[in-house]
């Protein structure tokens, strides 16, 4: 039995001189990744937004000639002064579709604020004049009949500048 006893402590004894088996590699932490640099764009101011039209009497002048790139054209002699229109005659050509022809003696005033507005008549067919900064619009409704063809589709607002009395 001593025997017995040497051998186990002998066992015991290499078994704590041998070497533990070596633990799995422990990956290396990896560096983040280098993202590229953020770049912050100034602040853009907003863009300034149009005031209100303004409620006063809309006065403006303008004998104009006006033509764009496609061929549509015309004419206008506009004058109203404290919101009361003076004369008015438009012309306008409107290609391939005839044109239209618009007198004061064919409308009558209705409205002068905030909008100047024109009824014609004998027609449905009103003309509105309004002030936007520096420019004046003349817009058309429901003018078929001062049209030839098909006109009075392609029929846009005429846009004119209150410093020069140009138009467009």
């Amino acid at each position: 039995m001593p025997h017995r006893v040497a051998s186990i402590l002998l066992a015991l004894l290499l078994g704590a001189c041998a070497k533990p088996e070596p633990a799995p590699p422990v990956a290396a932490p990896q560096p983040e990744p280098k993202l590229p640099p953020v770049i912050i764009a100034p602040a853009v101011p907003k863009a300034k937004k149009p005031g209100p039209i303004p409620t006063r009497p809309l006065n403006v002048k303008a004998d104009c000639i006006f033509r764009d790139e496609a061929g549509y054209s015309g004419s206008m002699k506009l004058a109203i002064e404290q919101a009361r229109v003076r004369s008015f005659e438009a012309s306008i050509n409107v290609p391939r579709r005839g044109n239209c022809s618009f007198d004061l003696k064919d409308f009558r005033q209705t409205r002068d604020l905030p909008n100047v507005e024109l009824n014609h008549l004998r027609d449905r067919c009103i003309v509105r004049v309004w002030e936007q900064g520096e420019r004046v619009t003349v817009a058309f409704q429901d003018c078929q009949k001062m049209c030839t063809g098909n006109a009075w589709e392609g029929l846009w607002p005429i846009l004119t500048d209150t410093r020069d009395g140009t138009c467009a």
